[in-house]
């Protein structure tokens, strides 16, 4: 597999996503549903948005390692959130977790008038290898 980001500009780098991702040869394309901050038992999280973001961010990761891919390899990674001041104030979380894993993504943020129950925050990705 092999990725070229496409960056017609340098003001993107500042936000950890690139404008386009080029991927040729995969061997493999992971779609992820959007993940939230559902615990193993299936409760929605009623707690404040940067604990939500964690846990989202924690079950994408379980997703993906799960059908054996690699975080680095995510192309596309949609955002929702119900409040976009708050997951703003929160970015960081992303933007840390974005850096560990060397992730060069095409990105967009939704805000939604709401989502499942009492979350948040929901994670939607594409992965290739």
């Amino acid at each position: 597999m092999e990725k070229r980001a496409i960056n017609p500009w340098k003001w993107q780098d500042a936000r950890n996503y690139v404008q386009a991702v080029e991927v040729t040869n995969v061997a493999g394309t992971l779609y992820v549903s959007g993940q939230t901050a559902i615990d193993d038992n299936g409760i929605s999280s009623a707690a404040d948005m940067r604990t939500q973001i964690i846990q989202t961010i924690e079950n994408l990761e379980k997703v993906i390692l799960t059908a054996n891919y690699e975080l680095k390899n995510i192309v596309r990674l949609n955002i929702y959130t119900t409040d976009s001041a708050s997951f703003f104030e929160n970015f960081d979380v992303v933007q840390t977790w974005i850096q560990k894993h060397q992730i060069k993504q095409s990105s967009t943020v939704l805000e939604v008038k709401s989502l499942f129950e009492t979350l948040k925050v929901e994670l939607e990705a594409t992965v290739v290898k």
